[in-house]
């Protein structure tokens, strides 16, 4: 059955979206290149993107609302129903998952009696499985709002989402500090982090993850330099003997790439 037309925003909540879209937009060329900015603006007045969100969106860059809700159904960051004050994401992916990632996500959905993608009776957390979190090193991770909490376990996981729907104040393993959803997704829309000290507190990749790095620069340890940098001559080659860190450390040389040795026909079966 066809829907009856989204309803409008009050007069004054339309008046401050409108200052805020005229801000984003300024910043693009073309204004329907403001759209994904905007779809978090409206999220961050409700929480998800409504009806009314869209159609906002579709008013002020001039785009119909089938236009903006292919856009709003595409991105998983974007919520179509209302969701609580924390958005608690584990990650399931391959590497989350075989380190503990889908017992996290099965003992949270027992204890928080929710399944994926619900919330809460008292609206404080929405639980969700997200497929990568972009930390394999730190794995297994649990997101709260887009923040980091690393090396989780079920434990620590069930400690964390009692201590959001208690009001606790928790602090991410890396990061600024922890936001309410909806305050999230005006930071996501391009508008400054206010709260002092936030911006500064936001880091830098951790030790787990700079370690190849380390290793490419010779830094790690001692004759650690195993690939050169491009149009230099090897350097700090590995003692006799040593081995590499892994078979793509390196070039191997193989009778298909070493002139020297080139491959022979090959041989019948039992020779």
């Amino acid at each position: 059955m066809p829907q009856l037309p989204a309803p409008a925003y009050p007069a004054e909540v339309r008046a401050r979206l409108e200052a805020d879209a005229k801000e984003v937009i300024a910043r693009y060329p073309d204004s329907r290149s403001a759209l994904l900015p905007l779809l978090h603006l409206v999220q961050s007045e409700e929480g998800y993107v409504s009806r009314t969100g869209m159609a906002f969106c579709a008013d002020v860059l001039g785009l119909t609302t089938a236009e903006v809700t292919a856009v709003a159904t595409f991105y998983t960051m974007y919520r179509r129903k209302p969701s609580g004050d924390y958005q608690v994401g584990v990650c399931t992916n391959t590497l989350c998952a075989v380190m503990g990632g889908d017992a996290i996500f099965d003992r949270l959905k027992e204890h928080l009696g929710v399944g994926n993608d619900e919330t809460t009776e008292d609206g404080k957390v929405t639980l969700e499985h997200i497929e990568c979190n972009a930390a394999c090193d730190f794995a297994p991770v649990v997101m709260v709002n887009w923040e980091y909490f690393d090396n989780q376990t079920p434990e620590s996981a069930t400690r964390l989402v009692d201590d959001l729907i208690a009001g606790r104040t928790v602090e991410p393993t890396r990061g600024a500090p922890l936001c309410s959803y909806k305050e999230t997704a005006r930071i996501l829309a391009g508008f400054p982090d206010e709260r002092p000290g936030a911006v500064a507190a936001s880091g830098g990749a951790g030790p787990a993850s700079l370690i190849g790095l380390k290793l490419a620069k010779g830094e790690a340890a001692p004759r650690a330099r195993v690939v050169s940098p491009r149009g230099e001559a090897p350097r700090d080659e590995p003692q006799k003997g040593a081995e590499h860190l892994s078979s793509h450390d390196a070039p191997q040389q193989t009778s298909a790439s070493d002139p020297a040795h080139p491959a022979g026909p090959a041989a019948e079966e039992g020779e």
